[in-house]
């Protein structure tokens, strides 16, 4: 038995959940997301809360009565509170900023990278090395985040590039002059 999918998903004030015909469309202060239900997997909104049910005990009913849960408890948190990802630039002269829709990095290339915004996500640089995400699709913000990341990933000698707001990057010792006489 999912112990994930069994649990049900409560619905807090000022949220509105609809299930019709395999879609669940969650509606709440900040924004609406919908969800198509696939696998014979169906919900239904129980005493404020939302319940999921699998047709069968097959592995893959299983799974996905599991991940639908998950998925709708991220879409309700997300119309209540949003997401944010925090990340910084670190090295020389690194920077980042915003210009229309688009993400502008200065990380070390002769080039600046442009990276293009998502509609459904606010990006802001409150200063030339912080960059924050925020939105109400958890995976879209996280997505996003990565892809600004993988512009630079941080490198093991000095650190230099972007990283996540309080991420360890485990850096490796230089080469060093061993030298002396024979």
């Amino acid at each position: 038995m999912s112990r994930i999918g069994t649990t049900p998903v409560s619905i807090p004030d000022g949220v509105s959940i609809d299930v019709a015909s395999g879609m669940i469309k969650i509606k709440g202060p900040k924004g609406e997301l919908t969800q198509e239900l696939t696998g014979g997997i169906s919900a239904k909104v129980d005493e404020g809360k939302l319940v999921f049910e699998r047709p069968d005990d097959e592995s893959q009913s299983r799974a996905l009565h599991g991940l639908y849960r998950a998925l709708c408890q991220n879409m309700v948190e997300g119309v209540t509170k949003g997401y944010q990802k925090r990340l910084e630039v670190v090295g020389v002269s690194y920077q980042a900023a915003v210009e229309g829709q688009k993400l502008r990095l200065q990380v070390g290339f002769s080039h600046p990278v442009f990276v293009a915004i998502p509609t459904g996500l606010n990006v802001t640089t409150p200063s030339q090395t912080q960059i924050i995400v925020e939105g109400i699709d958890k995976q879209l913000v996280g997505q996003f985040a990565a892809t600004v990341r993988r512009a630079r990933p941080p490198e093991p000698y000095k650190g230099k590039g972007v990283r996540y707001q309080g991420e360890q990057i485990i850096q490796k010792a230089g080469k060093s002059f061993v030298g002396g006489e024979k």
